[in-house]
């Protein structure tokens, strides 16, 4: 009798998952006309399409012709650490010298020996393909947090775009791997893990620098939460792996005066090619880009009426009790500060495409605009797919990526951002 009632017991608990799902779907199925509006069902929506993105990733990997860009130099310079070398002056590929971080080494140093030292290309797509499809979920895991875009958004951000397809399994660039350990650090700051996540933003970063674009949201968000004290040992983590020649790994590797060609860029090809690379065209995007920054730091993160510097204090000892960071402030803090880097970067290439494409969605629909219709923010959407899909770049597919960004930002400084609800009461106490 005993054995009877633990199998009915057992029965009970296996059946009571199954009978929540049912539910659930039931529920889901008769409210399918909210199913691509309400971010409830982010989840639900974002697992049919990773599903839908198994057949499509497949498709193009034995449907579409590889193309070798760069992944032979990676290799190559990549045979040079494992001959011996470890001078990054001395390390050199098809393309030139090597001037990723070491981090990158490493990685495409395991992906050197996955793939029968770089020849089996089919091998190292299938490889990108699951690193696509895991930065979809860490994506999607992100959205699900921030309860802010419609489901049917996802749609444009994943099936529909051919360039970051492209950018994944059909030209193999480093550029996928940072974006993916980025996205993995933004989920671990979601979850309150914040020396985790610093420690794999900073492996982010030292596969490419382009995740420095990040930093400044970063920092602003650990003196927010932990003043300059506690934010010290977060800053102070750090993944790179010196070689030999520290000077020399540092020149190389964070060259931030690296002089890009113009004939690649897809920003700025309305410009003359001397003024392009001019320096003080350079310093110029700098300025603003710094510029734009602080006005955000100021006027739009910083929201409890106190001045900035009391984010150097003790959160304790500040006068306005601190809140706890929600999900939409991590998360529009880190995007912004990312996408104002873009909109100011001396040039854009083809695949730093994924530098920013899946924050887009949450950039346009986040913050509430009325002007600002599901239809003008699809708009804008198509307009940067189709700059980026225009090869080579043009005056015009240049200037309509610089209006859209132009939207996004004019969007993000309008919106309304309030404080939090428990700041304005603690104010009024104070």
């Amino acid at each position: 009798m005993a054995a009877g009632l633990r199998k009915r017991y057992r029965e009970g608990s296996a059946a009571q998952p199954v009978g929540f799902c049912r539910q659930w779907l039931q529920r889901a199925w008769q409210e399918r006309r909210l199913l691509l509006r309400e971010p409830r069902y982010t989840l639900l929506v974002a697992s049919c399409l990773c599903l839908a993105e198994v057949g499509i990733t497949f498709w193009v990997i034995h449907r579409v012709a590889y193309t070798e860009i760069d992944w032979k130099a990676y290799m190559a310079q990549v045979e040079g650490v494992i001959n011996g070398t470890y001078d990054y002056t001395q390390l050199q590929g098809d393309t030139g010298p090597l001037v990723y971080p070491a981090g990158f080494v490493y990685i495409f140093m395991g992906l050197y020996y996955a793939t029968g030292r770089g020849t089996d290309i089919r091998m190292a797509q299938h490889i990108f393909a699951v690193l696509y499809l895991a930065t979809l979920l860490l994506v999607f895991l992100i959205y699900h947090q921030t309860c802010k875009v419609p489901p049917f958004v996802f749609f444009f951000m994943c099936c529909a775009s051919y360039r970051v397809h492209s950018i994944f399994v059909l030209r193999l660039f480093n550029d996928p791997v940072a974006m993916a350990l980025l996205f993995l650090s933004i989920n671990l700051f979601l979850a309150g893990r914040w020396g985790w996540g610093c420690c794999f933003f900073s492996l982010a970063v030292s596969v490419k620098m382009n995740v420095l674009l990040f930093a400044p949201g970063l920092l602003f968000l650990l003196l927010t939460q932990f003043g300059f004290h506690g934010a010290l040992p977060k800053l102070g983590i750090c993944a790179a792996l010196q070689l030999e020649n520290p000077l020399g790994y540092l020149s190389r590797s964070f060259d931030l005066g690296r002089q890009f060609l113009f004939r690649w860029t897809v920003n700025w090809r309305f410009l003359p090619e001397a003024l392009f690379l001019h320096r003080a065209f350079h310093l110029a995007l700098l300025a603003a880009h710094l510029s734009l920054l602080l006005l955000f730091a100021l006027r739009r993160w910083h929201r409890t009426g106190e001045s900035i510097l009391s984010l150097l204090k003790d959160p304790s000892k500040r006068k306005v009790p601190p809140q706890p960071l929600t999900p939409n402030q991590i998360v529009s803090t880190l995007f912004t500060s990312n996408f104002i880097g873009i909109c100011f970067s001396r040039s854009l290439h083809y695949q730093f495409y994924v530098w920013y494409f899946h924050t887009l969605p949450y950039l346009l629909w986040a913050t509430p605009a009325g002007w600002l219709t599901h239809l003008l923010r699809l708009l804008v959407l198509g307009l940067i797919e189709l700059s980026w899909n225009t090869y080579p770049s043009t005056s015009y597919s240049s200037a309509a990526l610089h209006a859209c960004h132009a939207v996004i930002l004019l969007q993000l400084w309008l919106g309304p951002q309030p404080f939090p609800k428990g700041t304005q009461h603690s104010r009024k106490a104070h």
